[in-house]
């Protein structure tokens, strides 16, 4: 079990509370023990006490009741009369004897001895203990404890009257080893009796101990300290002080409790090793089934299913792996929702891009193993805006859905995949096909497609583009196939021809025009592009009062970059936002500064498709115009035919907030397009522009002069100006003034010119101008 293990923590709180719980039980009752010993030894000591009490006055009764006989017997008073010594002597002696009195004696009035039977004091001396003698002159008799000869008596002292008091009987017992050892028998103590010298010491008159322990009475501190509980009860005595030590050793006190302490001992030990295997067990139990979780969230987590934890717990574990289960059910459903929206288009239910570029990887490596070829085609469906654009997006989300299904439906193979890639862009893999089997798919799919689709009883009409490359003929990465099947199916797009194969000339400028891009990139932030600017003249003045902006790069290392190569890869990967923000933003503070130096132009500036639908389209110009103080009617927007008609309600919305803001609108390249009377009377525009293939067609072809003629009186008719672009001579320009056209741009008139140029040009042309307007003045 290791040490910072859950079972090992379990079992060590546990086994560490039973420790703490039988030790506080071991401490309290051992304390009780001690207490109860050290209770029943002071019990013991005053119990000893009263008995020893009891036992002196028994003796002191014993004693006095002797000392009274004789003081009493009538041949005793009379041998003390006639002081017959002899008499008397054998008198106390017998009284003695009956009692076992070790100490009789005759104390006269004047306080001396007359006899003593024990011999421990010399007739005529004085009596040792007068207090005594005075006590029974005044109570009729006493006791008191004393020293006579070195040992020590319990005396008592009665009268002797004949019929007044003549003398003084004394009585007493010998306080030695013989009266310990029966007191210690009564008392179940080690009794000792003490005196106390000149210098404050004690010394052992009598003791029930052995000779070798009577050393430690002599200090009472060291009998606490070596275990023994004391009582010193205090004689009354005369002369040095008499005292009773009664002591108890605990250790024998406690002598009936060892064996209860022993078996405490060993029930606590013992809990203590129940305490360990329980814990140890207990928390088998319950890491066991932690452990059986723990593996099953490890199982879950490598994200292996197979089956639930088996509950055998009724209780909180139970529950948990209850919740384990719930919990494994809930990721298996969300992982398999998860998956579906990860790798299924929510739309059509077709695989997505990412499940199409997985298979395709797999493929790739699969065929690479085996030699063997495979094919890529990637679609676009063919007037899918125009369906959303016209019928609504449900409806166009229900083309998705069938043309899904019908694309589904040309493929035989399961192996096959299609998917949905987005918008309207589909992608197919055939993992064993090869050029043939590809074009068998693709004509079978556009075919499918041909057929007349019904949208709740809208009849639709969509067509395809499909583009092919084969493995490993066109490439080995599976990037590398899916641009150039792109690029093939742009191919087939533009040659309408509803399939094509992937052909190296389409793409052979792609890595130039990626590097085209950088550089493009590093020319706008560096301010390395340049304006040039294009007059438009008044064909019925000869004056010039518009200039159109026209973007130049003079590449260092290129060369000069014709408009035709940027522009419109710009216009694909969207970076033609930030080009026209910098076009207007240099030509507004351009038309500033000739304001400045009384130049009063207007300028326009090209919009492209992508920018029109851009709802920001207006705010932007906005600013400029503010930021440069340039009134709005002098800036013109020029967007060409084609742009507003990819999405006419977004160009048109745009075109209106333009124009509310009273900048100019311009139709450029007009007659290129496809655009209807409908959506034209509709725009609020104030120009037309007639695409330069018919300005430059008309003196060759009539039916490009009839083109003109028609668009000059369009525009006239709907309240326009008509711009003619492309003039290159002056055959053209007459022509034109002639058909009623009423402004003029082209070579013929000026090419593009920087701004320094175009400041000189507009000298010399308002030169020509005035002499133009000469011959209408009055002679």
């Amino acid at each position: 079990m290791r040490l910072h293990s859950l079972r090992a923590r379990i079992a060590l709180v546990f086994v560490v509370l039973m420790l703490l719980a039988q030790a506080a039980a071991y401490i309290v009752i051992n304390s009780v023990i001690l207490k109860n010993a050290h209770e029943n030894a002071e019990e013991q000591l005053s119990v000893a006490e009263r008995v020893f009490g009891q036992v002196l006055r028994s003796n002191s009764q014993q004693l006095t009741q002797a000392a009274s006989v004789a003081a009493s017997d009538f041949g005793f008073r009379e041998a003390v009369a006639t002081h017959d010594s002899k008499t008397v002597a054998s008198a106390l002696q017998n009284h003695g004897d009956r009692i076992h009195a070790d100490a009789v004696m005759l104390v006269d009035l004047d306080g001396k001895l007359i006899a003593d039977t024990d011999g421990a004091a010399h007739e005529g001396m004085a009596f040792p203990f007068p207090h005594l003698i005075r006590t029974v002159a005044q109570k009729g008799d006493a006791s008191s404890f004393g020293m006579i000869g070195g040992k020590a008596y319990q005396l008592v002292a009665v009268p002797v009257k004949a019929p007044i008091v003549i003398a003084w009987v004394v009585m007493g017992f010998a306080i030695d080893d013989v009266l310990a050892r029966e007191m210690s028998s009564l008392t179940s103590l080690d009794v000792s009796f003490l005196t106390v010298d000149e210098r404050d010491r004690w010394d052992v008159v009598a003791s029930s101990l052995p000779e070798a322990s009577r050393v430690r009475l002599k200090d009472q501190a060291q009998l606490a300290d070596d275990g023994y509980a004391t009582r010193m009860v205090r004689l009354h005595s005369e002369g040095r002080t008499v005292a009773v030590l009664l002591d108890r050793s605990l250790k024998e006190a406690l002598a009936p409790f060892r064996r209860l302490q022993s078996a405490l001992l060993l029930i606590t030990m013992l809990g203590v090793i129940v305490s360990i295997v329980g814990s140890v067990l207990t928390a088998r139990s319950v890491t066991r089934p932690l452990a059986a979780l723990a593996q099953f969230s490890r199982r879950v987590g490598h994200g292996d299913y197979s089956g639930p934890i088996e509950i055998r717990h009724q209780d909180e574990i139970g529950e948990l792996a209850s919740a384990f289960n719930q919990m494994q059910e809930g990721i298996v459903e969300r992982e398999s929702r998860i998956t579906e929206l990860a790798y299924m288009d929510r739309l059509t239910g077709l695989p997505n891009r990412a499940l199409f570029n997985d298979r395709l990887q797999h493929a790739i490596v699969a065929a690479s193993g085996s030699r063997r070829p495979l094919s890529v085609m990637m679609m676009d469906l063919d007037r899918f805006k125009l369906v959303n654009d016209t019928l609504g997006h449900p409806i166009g989300d229900l083309l998705l859905c069938e043309v899904a299904g019908r694309l589904r439906a040309a493929l035989h193979r399961p192996t096959d995949t299609v998917a949905r890639l987005g918008g309207d862009e589909f992608a197919v893999l055939l993992p064993e096909g090869d050029l043939a089997a590809a074009r068998v798919v693709a004509a079978r799919m556009l075919r499918a497609l041909e057929e007349p689709i019904t949208i709740e009883g809208q009849l639709v009409d969509v067509g395809a583009s499909i583009g092919i490359v084969i493995y490993p003929e066109h490439g080995t990465d599976m990037n590398v196939l899916l641009r150039r099947a792109d690029i093939a199916m742009y191919a087939a797009k533009r040659a309408n021809l509803g399939h094509a194969l992937y052909d190296a000339r389409h793409d052979h400028n792609s890595a130039e025009r990626l590097s085209l891009m950088g550089e493009l990139r590093q020319a706008v932030e560096h301010d390395q592009l340049t304006l040039y600017y294009q007059p438009k003249v008044d064909l019925a003045t000869h004056r010039v009062t518009h200039v159109e902006a026209l973007v130049r790069w003079d590449h260092p290392t290129r060369g000069f970059v014709s408009p035709d190569q940027f522009i419109p890869f710009a216009e694909q990967t969207g970076y033609i936002k930030t080009i026209t923000r910098w076009v207007a933003d240099k030509a507004l503070a351009q038309c500033a500064a000739w304001r400045a130096e009384g130049i009063e132009l207007a300028v326009s500036v090209n919009v492209s498709a992508r920018e029109l639908i851009l709802s920001s389209l207006p705010e932007m110009f906005q600013g400029l115009l503010e930021k440069h103080g340039v009134a709005p009617d002098r800036l013109w927007i020029e967007i060409t035919e084609s742009a507003i008609m990819d999405d006419p309600n977004h160009a048109i919305e745009t075109l209106d907030r333009l124009h509310a803001l009273g900048i100019r609108l311009s139709i450029d390249d007009f007659g290129t397009g496809y655009s209807s009377l409908s959506y034209l009377k509709r725009m609020p525009v104030d120009e037309l522009k007639i695409d330069k293939s018919f300005v430059m067609g008309m003196t060759h072809h009539k039916d490009d002069e009839t083109i003109v003629r028609s668009t000059i009186d369009l525009g006239h008719n709907m309240g326009l100006k008509v711009v003619a672009e492309g003039v290159e001579n002056e055959a053209m320009m007459q022509r034109l003034n002639a058909l009623g056209c009423d402004l003029a741009q082209g070579f013929h008139l000026s090419r593009p010119l920087p701004p320094a140029k175009l400041a000189q040009w507009l000298i010399e042309q308002s030169a020509q101008a005035d002499a133009f307007a000469e011959p209408s003045l009055p002679a």
